[in-house]
């Protein structure tokens, strides 16, 4: 790997963080952030042909968009955003959603790619996804599901020589356990603009 890529992953895993970290303390700011480093992002997974990710990078832009136009209908009078309560059937319906997107996805990737991870990379790819609808959504539950599928792309980063978004992911597991709290310790709240 060159030193201007790791240079250029450095500067988009920070950009990663801070949007999480945003995240995690309820700020909409979260949104435009995160942005910046889709972007960043999309064009690194290219490189490292984890399609599937490139891919995720497009439709993570479209949630965030989504996501920051909805967390600003639902603010607290602190600025920042107020969680929702994630129902059982719907949490199930949206994880059976993105494994078989996954399946349609990882067979795409396998018969028509060289990508290098197919079903892997499309298994995590559907889960972010479902992971960033609850979010955009404003479940907790989001961090359990991001929680998980970061743990595993910690191990699939190292295995394709991307370390310091290895490193980025285990900081994101870290600040998932940060924000699950903190969303928690807020849905426990009563407040009166809840939605």
């Amino acid at each position: 790997m060159t030193s201007e890529l790791t240079l250029y992953e450095g500067g988009a895993a920070l950009a990663s963080a801070l949007g999480v970290w945003l995240t995690a303390r309820r700020h909409p700011w979260c949104w435009p952030v995160g942005l910046v480093s889709v972007a960043a992002y999309a064009w690194i997974f290219v490189d490292a042909r984890l399609y599937s990710d490139a891919g995720l990078q497009v439709v993570f832009a479209i949630l965030l968009i989504y996501g920051w136009q909805r967390w600003l209908r639902h603010l607290g009078d602190d600025g920042r955003v107020q969680v929702a309560p994630l129902p059982r059937r719907d949490a199930l319906l949206h994880l059976a959603i993105g494994v078989a997107g996954a399946l349609c996805l990882g067979y795409a990737m396998h018969r028509w790619t060289d990508a290098a991870l197919p079903w892997l990379d499309a298994m995590l790819a559907a889960l972010s996804l479902v992971a960033q609808w609850w979010q955009a959504r404003r479940h907790v539950a989001t961090w359990w599901l991001w929680i998980a599928v970061d743990v595993v792309y910690v191990g699939l980063y190292v295995y394709k020589d991307l370390f310091v978004t290895a490193l980025l992911y285990g900081v994101f597991v870290g600040l998932a356990i940060h924000g699950w709290r903190e969303w928690r310790q807020q849905s426990l709240r009563p407040h009166p603009k809840a939605a």
